[in-house]
């Protein structure tokens, strides 16, 4: 009898083992399906540096889709949009070089190895990257891919036209940044580029013009303090420096519309109604202002309001008057110079437009 209590007492713990282990491990299991691992970041490409990846929860041995961060209103976008604005590469003025890569690179990687500066000379240069998730090219940015880059500086701007050396410090900038990368370069031929250079210089200092008039007063001179107060009945804010304002472009990002300057030292003085001016320049900005904003409308228009409010005269640059004449032949020359530019891909106001008359 011994025996056999002491048979059922070793049958009877080992059932209440087995109650114990299959507790715990059901109560991991809800445990698990709770608390999800939490997200790694793994290296992409060799890259444990900069090729990062969100990496999401396994939940019962099978991945979840990539997402984003969640702000508190739900799931973002895995990898960030493809930046719309800000300069872009055009062939039509700009030299471009072409940069292989054997495998996507990260933009974080990328940014890790462009050229400490973004000029050759006087000359912009722009890194641009292809994205593998959409095709589209763009200034690489962190947390995106891309298959390819290409590089370009600006042939031509207002300082002149790009020259031997500033081309050799492109070269020099991207071949230094294609061999951190990995990348193989392709650059257009020196002479070639250099001569398209000269070309569009010269294009542009024939076509560049800037409309200005001056506003005198009449009687007493006017303090500063009356120069803002009237301006701003017009519309005009103050500008980034001193002694300008500015009629505002009904596009974000794009060149104020007209512009109204007056002595920049009158404008540090610290009572702006002792401080006092004879005379305002107000102008526009011809190629770098789109002919849908009608600046030329603006300009007589905002001239005459004005010349009447603070009892001034508009006069030229040799200080005759302007004439409704006068007026009616700056209309059509700036008919044609619109024209010419159009002609040439480079209407005004345009991107590419504003990138050459800079």
């Amino acid at each position: 009898m011994n025996h056999s209590l002491t048979l059922y007492l070793a049958i009877l713990g080992g059932i209440v083992l087995a109650a114990v282990i299959a507790h715990g491990t059901w109560t991991a299991r809800r445990a698990a399906a709770r608390h999800p691992k939490r997200a790694t970041l793994e290296p992409i490409d060799g890259d444990s540096q900069s090729g990062l990846t969100h990496t999401e929860p396994m939940l019962d041995g099978e991945p979840t889709q990539p997402m984003g961060l969640d702000d508190g209103g739900g799931r973002l976008p895995a990898v960030p949009p493809v930046k719309r604005h800000g300069p872009r590469l055009d062939a039509l003025i700009d030299a471009i070089a072409t940069v292989t890569i054997d495998s996507p690179l990260s933009g974080d990687h990328i940014l890790l190895h462009m050229p400490p500066t973004r000029r050759a000379g006087s000359k912009p240069v722009l890194v641009e990257g292809l994205r593998r998730d959409c095709g589209e090219w763009e200034a690489p940015q962190a947390g995106v891919q891309y298959t390819e880059l290409q590089a370009g500086v600006l042939l031509a701007n207002r300082t002149g036209g790009l020259n031997e050396i500033e081309y050799s410090e492109f070269v020099q900038k991207v071949q230094s940044m294609a061999d951190a990368l990995g990348g193989a370069v392709e650059f257009p031929d020196m002479l070639d580029v250099v001569a398209r250079a000269k070309e569009l210089d010269a294009f542009a200092s024939d076509h560049d013009a800037q409309l200005a008039m001056r506003l005198y007063a009449r009687g007493s001179a006017w303090s500063i303090g009356y120069v803002q107060q009237q301006a701003a009945r017009h519309g005009f804010v103050a500008g980034a420096l001193p002694g300008r304002m500015v009629l505002s472009s009904h596009e974000e990002g794009a060149p104020p519309i007209l512009t109204l300057q007056y002595d920049a030292q009158a404008a540090f003085a610290d009572d702006p109604d002792q401080a006092t001016v004879r005379e305002l320049s107000l102008s526009f900005d011809v190629p770098q202002t789109a002919v849908e904003q009608e600046p030329f409308k603006a300009w007589c228009a905002a001239g005459e309001a004005l010349a009447l409010s603070m009892d001034g005269i508009m006069v030229d640059d040799q200080g005759q008057p302007f004439t409704p004449a006068a007026f009616a032949s700056i209309e059509q020359a700036l008919s044609g110079l619109y024209e010419a530019l159009a002609s040439r891909d480079l209407a005004a106001g345009a991107a590419s437009t504003r990138r050459l008359f800079s």
